[in-house]
């Protein structure tokens, strides 16, 4: 092998090697956002549920199968983040991951919705 073809072989290799580390740390993000996020909902205050309850009732009147445009279920989600699970447990968990990773609490969640009509 030429000098020119083991330099590319070898550039390969580490690209490759380096894809796959991002892909393993964007696995393991994933999988600590959600289990923080279950943790969170878990220990949700009554300020927090009421916040959460809040929500629902403007967006959907609480149905799980409101539609509204691109907008589905109980908490008018993009029905892109989803993906394809309309079922209430995954509107429920997608709804927290959504507000927490967005303004870190249902209470917070509501005050914007308060002063844009929208969350």
């Amino acid at each position: 092998m030429s000098k020119q073809v083991k330099s590319i072989f070898v550039k390969l290799v580490a690209a490759l090697a380096l894809a796959f580390a991002c892909v393993a740390v964007a696995q393991t993000f994933a999988n600590n956002s959600t289990s923080q996020t279950i943790q969170a909902a878990k220990k949700m205050s009554n300020k927090e549920k009421a916040a959460k309850r809040w929500i629902a009732m403007r967006e959907s009147g609480g149905s799980y199968t409101a539609r509204n445009g691109s907008c589905y279920g109980k908490y008018q989600l993009s029905i892109g983040y989803l993906h394809g699970d309309l079922s209430p447990k995954n509107q429920e968990l997608t709804a927290d991951r959504y507000v927490y990773g967005r303004y870190g609490s249902w209470v917070n969640a509501k005050r914007f919705w308060l002063a844009h009509n929208w969350y």
